[in-house]
């Protein structure tokens, strides 16, 4: 499995850390590509057509099988619009939209569910928990919130382990 994983907001130090967690999320790939962009944090919406044009250069680059991106109705101003040039670039593709806690409060009901064990949920909180030090300071940015979230999704989908991961997705065609 080849990944690319790209980041388009950061400083010096949110840049080592995107790299640092890319490397350790990815450790089992067997190709992969960071690419971390130096876009205004908090002006994508003012900054949308430089953005745009980004994302059309990697389209040229990439024809990827499955996308990740954020929850469409993602109440940061940021992941909103990356959410939607992501599907207006990639109409073709499967994407799948990802949650994240934040204080904004924006959690909705997933549709798509990916079961985990106990010890996937551990491994994966542990990486969240040591990568993005950036976000230490954020009371919410604990353990048993990312623990709780997946025991939530994993109750949503009757999951045997009782965890899942949820996702959003739009569209899903099974046979090409």
């Amino acid at each position: 499995m080849s990944v690319s994983w790209v980041v388009l907001c950061s400083d010096d130090f949110r840049a080592e850390e995107a790299r640092n967690s890319a490397s350790r999320f990815l450790q089992g790939a067997s190709g992969k590509t960071v690419e971390v962009k130096e876009f205004r944090n908090g002006f994508f919406p003012y900054n949308g057509a430089e953005i745009k044009d980004y994302f059309e250069g990697l389209k040229g680059k990439i024809n990827p099988d499955l996308i990740f991106t954020h929850y469409r109705q993602d109440l940061h101003q940021d992941h909103r619009v990356v959410s939607e040039l992501t599907w207006n670039t990639f109409r073709n593709h499967m994407i799948l939209e990802y949650e994240i806690p934040k204080y904004d409060g924006d959690a909705g009901s997933p549709n798509l569910f990916v079961p985990l064990d106990r010890g996937t949920c551990a491994e994966k909180i542990e990486i969240i928990l040591r990568s993005f030090r950036s976000q230490r300071e954020k009371k919410w940015f604990t353990e048993d919130l990312f623990l709780s979230i997946m025991r939530i999704r994993g109750m949503e989908c009757n999951s045997r382990d009782g965890f899942a991961e949820g996702f959003y997705c739009r569209k899903a065609s099974l046979l090409s």
